[in-house]
């Protein structure tokens, strides 16, 4: 449809998103960057998705059952705060507008969802978005299996371009919304045809639509400028047992000469083109300037909501006390106090037992303390479920034909697996975790940064975590993946030693909201080396000491997972040889940086000699074995300076050395 025809036969309609067009155009030209193109040309679409279809109430942004809404193209950004201005967030306020990518700001670049209510999701990457709706709308449809529809009835808003649906990352999301049928989600593709190199078909000439319905959706194809094709396209999605995808061809940069050009993906700030674009629109007023009417129009589509939400208040008082205090808790995140007796209680049983287990075992023992406990638990696992051991029992499988499972196959779509748990997370009401090989992050690491960015409470179930996992050899053996994530800000990763710290670690792991948390777990049987019960939760601490010198002290060993145990045998040694050695388990070093200094000095005092035993490389470990100040001790360390090999593991850690005897000879060779 043309911009005439616009004007003329939908007036209103047309100063509505004239106000996105205008707010966009102003607030890249105020901050000389940015990218204006996409909200110029997405304008229709979002007028009549919010006008008439979105479920939400400004004032309120939070609501559980509101839909959401999520800019997948993130570029796009612009068009995001405009609607959230216009509608009359609390937050995104004409200034917040005016102050687009300036320090400070909740108008970020790209959206960040930790910046504002509103912004459901941080989209930068492109494919991200379109991948964490899947997750919104798997939590979705179990949140509203367990509560009813009158709780629990909303749908998941997807705007996504050419870039996110050309990631690979995109199909392992709609071929997982796919087989789950998941009708509650609809994704809204502007299709422009440019991309910042110029046009699509420089580099891709699939066709979109098909490949959607090879993967089970319902798809439509309609002009993302016709006001009545967006509205009755939306609803015939609404109606669909099918996720939806509707592609909406459009116009990139609409109305300015940079129309259809790969230069109106980006910045537009040259005053004349702006000049001359807002009067093509009609548009005759000044910078961040919106008309009264026009405000005011846009304001009553915010507050629409207002009596679907009052409603939905009313229905949900209706629930007992006991499921309203449950629904609640469980969007907060906060676990039930029987959680903590629960885990001491197997930590207890398990100091008594005495088990030799791989702590992908252990793991799958404790998971199954903490399931029953934790209705809200969704397990899954990239294709390796008796490998990872991530499901238990009571969990049943999710799927069209019983949205009550708590378990979620998501095959082999480590990435697209991350970023579905994130949109869980960010949902709400939900505790996502999902297991795959420790070298397998390399595939899901885009999700995982972003979990940390999102503040999200994630749990990674990463196993077989060193060349311990033995004969699949280096493809498969992790020996730079710890200090990868160990560099990722805000990315918890705990390595336990045996079932009593794997307990501590899922402990720790459910009562984390403010970020993931990674599990590194091995395939190899390891003995328990707590064996004294401690009620309270060691792991917490990030490293304490497990075993004392005997007389002088002169040689602390610091280790991780499955090396803890090396640790131990070495020491036997040593003390054999009168040299006192003192063992610290380090299961994170996240949690031990937090301590304070004096407890970490306890742990780690000056003058002892220090080998760190790792079967990872070395990269970080400096921090510990140096001191903190660099010149604490003199260190050494076992572990990898190489990959691994393929050769069953216990020949492998005597390869490489990570040998108690060469870690005595280690400790020597520094006294």
């Amino acid at each position: 449809m043309e911009i005439s025809d616009l004007k003329a036969n939908h007036a209103e309609h047309w100063k509505k998103a004239c106000a996105i067009r205008a707010l966009a155009m102003d607030a890249v030209a105020a901050a000389n960057s940015g990218h204006s193109g996409m909200p110029m040309g997405m304008a229709d679409i979002a007028t009549v998705l919010f006008e008439k279809h979105l479920k939400f109430d400004a004032a309120a942004p939070g609501w559980p059952d509101r839909d959401r809404f999520i800019v997948s193209n993130g570029h796009g950004s612009m068009l995001l705060y405009a609607l959230l201005y216009l509608t009359g967030s609390p937050e995104i306020t004409l200034d917040e507008i005016k102050n687009f990518r300036q320090m400070g700001a909740k108008t970020a670049g790209h959206p960040e969802n930790t910046e504002a209510v509103g912004i459901e999701v941080t989209t930068g990457p492109l494919g991200q978005g379109i991948s964490n709706s899947v997750g919104f709308a798997i939590a979705e449809e179990v949140q509203r299996a367990r509560y009813g529809k009158k709780i629990v009835d909303h749908f998941t808003y997807v705007f996504a371009g050419d870039g996110c649906l050309m990631e690979g990352i995109s199909q392992e999301a709609i071929g997982l919304a796919g087989r789950n049928k998941l009708g509650k989600l609809i994704v809204l593709f502007d299709d422009n045809s440019i991309t910042i190199d110029g046009k699509v078909d420089l580099a891709d000439i699939t066709d979109q639509p098909a490949r959607f319905k090879a993967s089970g959706w319902h798809v439509q194809e309609i002009d993302g400028h016709d006001p009545e094709a967006i509205d009755a396209a939306i609803e015939a999605a609404k109606k669909s047992s099918k996720p939806s995808l509707i592609a909406c061809k459009t116009h990139i940069a609409l109305g300015s000469s940079a129309q259809d050009t790969a230069k109106g993906h980006g910045a537009l700030t040259d005053a004349q083109l702006i000049a001359d674009t807002k009067a093509a629109y009609g548009w005759d007023h000044g910078p961040f300037e919106i008309p009264a009417d026009v405000k005011s129009a846009w304001e009553a589509i915010g507050s629409r909501g207002q009596s679907e939400h009052a409603a939905w208040k009313d229905r949900f008082a209706e629930l007992s006390d006991g499921k309203q205090a449950q629904f609640n808790r469980e969007l907060s995140g906060e676990t039930p106090k029987k959680l903590a007796s629960a885990i001491r209680k197997f930590k207890k049983d398990m100091s008594e037992e005495q088990p030799k287990l791989a702590t992908r075992a252990a793991s799958q023992k404790v998971l199954a303390v903490i399931n029953p406990i934790l209705p809200e638990t969704i397990g899954g696992s990239a294709d390796l479920t008796g490998s990872n051991n991530t499901d238990t029992p009571d969990l049943g499988l999710f799927g069209p034909d019983n949205r009550k499972g708590r378990y979620i196959h998501y095959g082999i779509r480590e990435h697209g697996m991350a970023a579905a748990m994130n949109g869980m997370a960010l949902h709400g009401g939900v505790k996502p975790y999902g297991g795959t090989f420790f070298c397998f992050t390399d595939y899901a690491r885009p999700a995982m940064r972003l979990s940390a960015l999102s503040q999200i409470g994630v749990t990674y179930v990463m196993t077989h975590d060193s060349i311990g996992l033995g004969e699949d050899g280096p493809t498969h053996q992790p020996v730079e993946h710890l200090a990868m994530l160990r560099a990722t800000p805000n990315m918890l990763v705990l390595r336990p030693a045996d079932i009593i710290e794997t307990a501590e670690a899922w402990e720790i792991a459910m009562n984390r909201h403010d970020g993931p948390t990674t599990l590194v777990l091995t395939r190899q049987g390891l003995p328990t080396v707590r064996v004294e019960h401690k009620t309270k939760n060691l792991t917490e601490q990030g490293a304490y000491v497990l075993a004392e010198a005997e007389g002088k002290r002169q040689a602390i060993l610091l280790a991780t997972g499955s090396e803890v145990s090396v640790a131990l045998a070495a020491r036997e040694k040593l003390q054999a040889e009168g040299i006192g050695t003192r063992v610290v388990s380090m299961p994170s070093w996240e949690l031990f940086s937090q301590q304070d200094e004096s407890y970490r000095k306890r742990v780690l005092p000056a003058g002892p000699v220090r080998v760190a035993i790792e079967a990872g490389v070395r990269l970080g470990w400096d921090k510990w074995l140096l001191g903190e100040r660099g010149r604490e001790a003199k260190a050494g360390f076992v572990g990898m300076s190489s990959f691994g090999a393929s050769a069953p593991a216990g020949e492998l850690f005597e390869k490489f050395g990570i040998t108690p005897d060469n870690t005595v000879a280690t400790v020597k060779g520094l006294l």
